[in-house]
């Protein structure tokens, strides 16, 4: 193709050429050439999904940020930078929250709905092939099935095209074109062949219209994510008055605010209540909630499972019901011949040239191909009338003007002989007979009349048209999806098997895979109000003729009684159903622009992966909401240690790196390892109601022994340095022990984690180096007492917290999974659900 340099350096374009010209010849390389220099090209370079300056912005500028940025720059000028440690934290979370959303942006970047490898045109009456991005203005496409339009076209030439606009349009049918209608780029050519002169480029088109709408950020619900949220903007509301009542608090304490300021003691009361405000944010529950999706995520991907939003690992683990698409996730997505069953006319001849004839066709369907291999063309067949294949009579007829006698007619057999396909007539009794087995079949009609140019004209069917043969085709059923289904039904996970295939065959192949589906829904039958829709899926689960739109109804309808909904899939067809699921998942064979709405793609289309993905999930949210209970704790007894030293006007007992000796020990390094264990516990909804009833009444446990503990040394003078060793000395025991209480039951690994954590503890107050920087002595031995007796009440009223939140949980999770889960899945679980919540109260 010449270039727009070369282009320059030419004499000048050609004068503009009637439409009709084009037509036929297609573009001359000068004009192509001139529409380059011009800028009309198809050449499109998207937006970026979130430019990066937005993903810094919305990372790095939060409350919290802020919040800790503050406190760490203050402490940095005070020249205590010892206890400016707590800013590591929230480094690392903001550098994971920003890394979070470059790689999904990558991934969105990279999607693109327009992903045909190859775009044909007419150039100077010569067909040839180039990249979609160097179509022009005025081009002339070539368009056969399974093509991809490459830009906006109006159709100038049709043999039965017909094109599936679903993804652009969410019109259920291909729709037939005829010269003058548009068809839109981003659209798929289902059957037939034609050509169309594009009429809109680049930016301009259609599909990347559709694009730039479609790749708009977005986030996957995750119930993680939400309760985190919803914790974090409790305590920004907080953390402003009771920042201000310990402030006022250490001022007092050091003579009020005059004195203070006068004896410079202000400085040690600013550092008081920085460790009082960075301690109430639990930063590292939202950096290990990170890390715990992103370790996550790599394992799958090691599994060829791409997740393109990192949250959608937990997704799945709360999905109640799957809705599957068959073909191409039940099956491959192949269809071959299978044989043939006279049932008419035997007399007739030909009917084998006739089937040869449709297999060769350049406009045949997938279906149609099928018959090359059994049916090979062995001589030319000129056909004197031909009425193309169509989606919405599902039937094509053609007549030879040198072939076999008289007009042939292949389709559904209900659609070419309504009156004979009732299941009392011998067409009808052996058709559904062929359905019953889960084979997909087509009837080869004859007629004595050939094809009158008026039937052609009204595609009608041609008079006196009896049966001859059926054909029947097959599916290859996946050999994982019985296990793969049978492991969703063993976990409570309902099954909807979707198809825009005969309920018969549906059904057939459902049973096959072991869905108990005695007979499948035809959804023609589908009622148009949602609430009498909701009623049937929820007492069906098998549905053929399914059209794309209902695909997406029949999602919301579940969605609408409380299920949390996955969808499969992997035709356009699909994708408007997986964008509305709460998680989406495709086949990496499958139509990009499906692919682009999808948070799971399966790389290798293996479907047996989606249980790792639910394993992955469970372990993700179970492990988060035991940490959650560590990082929830120290809010808990920090806010409950403000508000009661804030009103007592006592000194704060810490200096932030004292908190970070606890914060390291007994939250941070074992939240690492316990966020990462294997932990296939089933999911329950309500982590935050069960995480917070742990957390809030241990937090005011711990709050109230370190209230005990410094009004009892103080009464027995001990000075300030001592109490406060003392003070992080209760913290950190009690902190191990709140640790071993919530990992429960105790194995090497965990025991491992814990010994650790406590061996460290004691090096800590060991070190001479350690001890310095930390500022850690001998509280003294009346201090030891006191505190010993404060650890063992403080143990004590966490064991009791824990009896209680145990038998809490039990009856909590035996009420959501016997009443308050959604009706479907609540029938299921009935039978089991107290040993359910009791084996979960006993992992919780």
């Amino acid at each position: 193709m010449t270039s727009a340099t070369d282009a320059a350096t030419q004499p000048g374009p050609e004068p503009t050429r009637d439409p009709d010209t084009i037509e036929i010849t297609g573009l001359t390389t000068a004009e192509v050439a001139q529409r380059v220099a011009d800028g009309r090209t198809n050449a499109y370079q998207a937006d970026s999904s979130r430019s990066i300056g937005s993903i810094i912005r919305a990372n790095v500028f939060t409350i919290f940020n802020a919040i800790v940025g503050s406190c760490f720059a203050v402490l940095l000028v005070l020249g205590r930078w010892q206890d400016a440690i707590f800013g590591l934290s929230a480094l690392a979370n903001t550098i994971i929250g920003a890394w979070q959303e470059f790689r999904a942006k990558a991934a969105l970047d990279r999607l693109a709905l327009l992903n045909a490898p190859t775009a044909r045109v007419i150039r100077e009456s010569t067909e040839s092939e180039i990249h979609p991005t160097e179509v022009v203005i005025d081009d002339i496409l070539v368009l056969r099935a399974g093509d991809q339009i490459a830009a906006d076209a109006e159709v100038v030439h049709a043999r039965g095209l017909q094109v599936d606009e679903s993804m652009l349009t969410g019109e259920s049918d291909a729709v037939d074109k005829h010269p003058g209608d548009e068809a839109l780029s981003g659209s798929i050519v289902v059957a037939g062949e034609g050509m169309a002169r594009v009429v809109r480029v680049g930016a301009d088109s259609y599909a990347n219209r559709f694009a730039a709408e479609a790749k708009r950020f977005s986030l996957v619900s995750s119930e993680l994510r939400s309760s985190i949220n919803l914790v974090l903007r409790v305590v920004g509301w907080a953390i402003g008055p009771i920042g201000l009542l310990v402030l006022n608090a250490q001022m007092m304490v050091f003579g009020g605010w005059a004195a203070a300021w006068e004896s410079g003691d202000w400085v040690q009361a600013a550092v008081n209540t920085i460790a009082a405000v960075t301690a109430m944010i639990p930063l590292g529950l939202v950096l290990m909630t990170s890390i715990a999706f992103a370790v996550g995520a790599a394992k799958l991907a090691g599994r060829q499972v791409l997740v393109n939003e990192l949250p959608a690992v937990e997704g799945l683990a709360r999905v109640d019901v799957v809705c599957l698409d068959k073909t191409g996730t039940l099956t491959a997505g192949e269809i071959e011949f299978d044989a043939v069953h006279p049932v008419g006319a035997e007399s007739a001849t030909g009917w084998g040239e006739a089937l040869a004839w449709y297999g060769a066709d350049p406009a045949a369907n997938a279906t149609a191909r099928c018959l090359r291999d059994p049916y090979p063309l062995e001589r030319i067949l000129a056909p004197g009338a031909v009425i193309p294949f169509s989606s919405a009579r599902k039937w094509s007829a053609v007549s030879f003007a040198d072939g076999p006698a008289g007009s042939w007619v292949l389709g559904a057999p209900e659609m070419v002989f309504p009156a004979e396909s009732r299941p009392d007539m011998p067409l009808g009794s052996r058709v559904a007979q062929l359905a019953a087995t889960g084979r997909r079949t087509l009837v080869l009609g004859h007629s004595p009349h050939p094809i009158s140019p008026e039937q052609a004209d009204a595609e009608r069917l041609p008079d006196d048209l009896v049966p001859i043969v059926v054909l029947t085709f097959r599916e290859q059923v996946r050999p994982d999806a019985a296990q793969t289904l049978s492991y969703f039904r063993e976990q409570g996970v309902g099954i909807r098997v979707i198809s825009g295939d005969n309920p018969r065959t549906v059904a057939a192949i459902a049973r096959e895979v072991g869905v108990d589906a005695p007979e499948g829904y035809d959804a023609r039958e589908l009622p148009d109000d949602d609430e009498e829709l909701a009623d049937v899926l929820e007492n069906y689960h098998v549905f053929g003729r399914v059209t794309p739109e209902q695909k997406k109804r029949m999602v919301t309808a579940l969605q609408s009684r409380g299920h949390t909904v996955a969808m499969t899939g992997d035709g356009v067809n699909d994708a408007l159903a997986i964008k509305t699921a709460d998680i989406g998942i495709a086949m990496n064979s499958g139509a990009a622009a499906t692919k682009a709405v999808a948070r799971l793609v399966l790389l290798d289309g293996q479907f047996s992966h989606l249980p790792d993905v639910v394993a992955e999930g469970r372990q993700v949210i179970a492990n988060i909401e035991r940490v959650s209970m560590l990082f929830l704790t120290k809010t808990a007894y920090i806010f409950v240690l403000s508000i009661v030293f804030g009103i007592l006007m006592l000194q704060f007992p810490f200096l932030p790196r004292q908190l970070s000796i606890t914060d390291g020990l007994t939250i941070g390094i074992p939240a690492f390892f316990l966020a990462l264990m294997p932990n296939r516990q089933r999911y329950i909804p309500g982590f935050l109601r069960r995480s917070l009833s742990f957390a809030i009444p241990a937090g005011v446990v711990v709050g109230a022994g370190l209230t005990i503990y410094t009004l009892g040394a103080q009464s027995l003078g001990v000075d300030e340095t001592q109490l406060r060793t003392g003070a992080t000395i209760i913290l950190a025991i009690v902190g191990i022990w709140i640790l071993t209480v919530l990992s429960r039951p105790i194995n090497r690994f965990k025991g491992l984690v814990i010994g650790a954590m406590f061996i460290g503890l004691v090096l800590i107050f060991s070190i001479p180096l350690a001890t310095e920087f930390f500022q850690l002595v001998d509280p003294g031995e009346d201090a030891a007492y006191l505190l010993t007796a404060v650890i063992v009440a403080t143990i004590g009223g966490v064991e009791i917290v824990r009896f209680i939140h145990r038998r809490f949980v039990a009856r909590d999770t035996a009420a959501r999974t016997a009443g308050g889960a959604p009706a479907t899945a609540s029938r299921r679980r009935r039978g089991r659900s107290g040993s359910s919540a009791e084996a979960t109260a006993r992992r919780g």
